[in-house]
């Protein structure tokens, strides 16, 4: 995330003091381990909320949002349901900086940390669910926060969406199974695949396995010692859909697992338009090799 908002959190923890701050921290992982939502209350809970958990969002819908500049391009709005902190309004802002972000988010301790970053955004502190109608935007983003608008129609999500839908969730069987519902429903609305699918046929993923996708997030020290944590990092798993109006040009395939490189081998496991495949690639295949060397999990399939 940007510095200056990375200093901001670290100034708003460092306010609440560490016992208090730890404490918030281990009450809003259950609930996030549990797919329940935990609405912030109190100044401790929303400054866990930001070392924890906002990170976590920036990275995975800064990563999901690639797709949609590279093949929907620029947007002159974005609309952002369930927005909490403005995690994924910030990621928004870095691909679409010229647009105008609107957040709506019912919890008005997250709506005035996210303002210290957004200043700029338009903000609704509502429920979405008891909005009689959604403000059209450009770019609607749902990041997060399906889980929490339970039987919401995806339908009125979509109608907001002039150009493009974005939706997030944790990358567990759960979340997958919410994404990979409201995918099948838009796509027979009409909708047109984005990403992260290579092809707008039926999802091939076969219980138990679930599509899911890492984005890499950096600790900082203080989130290092609140989660007793020895690495600097930690991979953020998450399972997404981008779905826009007009058609793209599609990837031949997704790469949907760390590749698994062998003494002489690589091999990937990849999603096409004919289904689930497992590539192997040889490093008699000399071009292709070099190639799936450089491959990771989520890329476009080697060619």
């Amino acid at each position: 995330m940007p510095a200056e908002v990375l200093r901001n959190i670290e100034e708003r923890a460092a306010a609440v003091g560490f016992p208090a701050l730890k404490r918030a921290a281990a009450e809003l992982s259950a609930a996030y381990r549990a797919g329940r939502a935990l609405h912030a209350g109190s100044p401790a809970n929303v400054a866990a909320y930001l070392v924890t958990r906002m990170p976590a969002t920036y990275a995975a819908a800064y990563a999901a949002l690639r797709g949609v500049r590279e093949r929907v391009g620029a947007v002159a709005s974005v609309l952002d349901i369930g927005a909490g902190t403005g995690g994924a309004s910030l990621a928004a802002r870095q691909w679409f900086p010229d647009a105008a972000i609107t957040m709506i988010e019912r919890d008005p301790d997250r709506v005035a940390a996210a303002r210290a970053w957004l200043p700029d955004a338009a903000v609704t502190v509502a429920d979405v669910t008891r909005m009689d109608a959604l403000p059209p935007h450009d770019l609607v983003m749902a990041a997060y926060s399906l889980g929490e608008l339970g039987r919401f129609p995806a339908a009125r999500l979509w109608q907001a969406a002039r150009v493009a839908l974005v939706a997030i969730e944790p990358g567990t069987p759960r979340g997958f199974a919410l994404i990979r519902g409201l995918r099948q429903e838009l796509l027979d609305a009409g909708a047109r695949m984005v990403a992260p699918c290579p092809a707008e046929t039926a999802c091939p993923m076969a219980q138990p396995g679930w599509c899911h996708f890492a984005a890499r997030v950096e600790r900082s020290s203080l989130h290092r010692r609140i989660k007793d944590a020895e690495l600097g990092y930690e991979d953020e798993k998450f399972s997404y859909v981008a779905l826009a109006r007009a058609p793209v040009e599609l990837p031949a395939g997704r790469i949907i697992r760390h590749p698994q490189h062998r003494p002489g081998l690589i091999v990937i496991e990849t999603c096409t338009p004919a289904g689930l495949r497992l590539e192997r690639i040889s490093r008699r295949e000399r071009e292709r090799f070099r190639a799936a060397r450089k491959a990771a999990w989520g890329d476009a399939v080697i060619s």
